[in-house]
């Protein structure tokens, strides 16, 4: 076998590996970017049963009732954010979990993608915002962690925050730490100008 097979193997066996819901997810310890902090132990990754999910179905936040939308100015006022991850397989303020977000054109067009849950709104409802890898003017840094497959550092966006509900998560990623929460949250409320 070529040095290029066994390399391709490899890759396809990872992917395969990172994707079974049989395997038990791995914590990327560590930093990445120099901007990071991700506990060497934590539990991460619990997916939510899929298998009944068909390929051509939406994916969980992009439509229905649990589509992941923009906050309106009265729920972004009613924002009370709290830190307090608790790993059950439900989304909670302090952690990262995965959701459809629309693109702001609101055009039916979006991306799957991680966001840190900053605040609950109500039974069924959180306050999210969603991080990209690439830094923009005006995003903060939260650091790295597995929610990123290549432990790079992520960039929250402060301007943008979402309503993701409890059927729109497609998985919870990881608790992020109190630091990065709490400078996440402030960024937030200054670009928004809550108190």
């Amino acid at each position: 076998m070529s040095g290029g097979s066994a390399l391709l193997r490899a890759i396809l066996e990872g992917i395969v590996a990172a994707l079974s819901p049989k395997q038990k997810p791995r914590s990327h310890g560590g930093s990445a970017g120099g901007g990071g902090s991700s506990p060497r132990n934590a539990p991460v990754a619990k997916w939510r049963n899929q298998a009944s999910r068909q390929p051509s179905e939406p994916s969980p936040g992009q439509a229905g009732g649990g589509a992941t939308r923009d906050l309106t100015a009265a729920e972004l006022r009613a924002m009370r954010p709290s830190y307090a991850p608790s790993l059950d397989g439900e989304p909670d303020p302090g952690e990262v979990i995965w959701t459809w977000v629309p693109y702001v054109e609101n055009d039916g067009r979006g991306k799957d993608r991680p966001v840190l849950i900053i605040a609950r709104l109500d039974a069924g409802a959180w306050a999210a915002c969603y991080l990209s890898t690439k830094q923009h003017r005006d995003f903060v840094s939260v650091g790295s962690g597995p929610w990123d497959s290549q432990g790079r550092e992520s960039f929250l966006s402060p301007e943008r925050v979402l309503r993701v509900t409890g059927d729109g998560m497609r998985r919870e990623s990881m608790g992020m730490d109190r630091a990065h929460y709490d400078r996440a949250v402030q960024a937030v409320k200054r670009w928004h100008g809550l108190g």
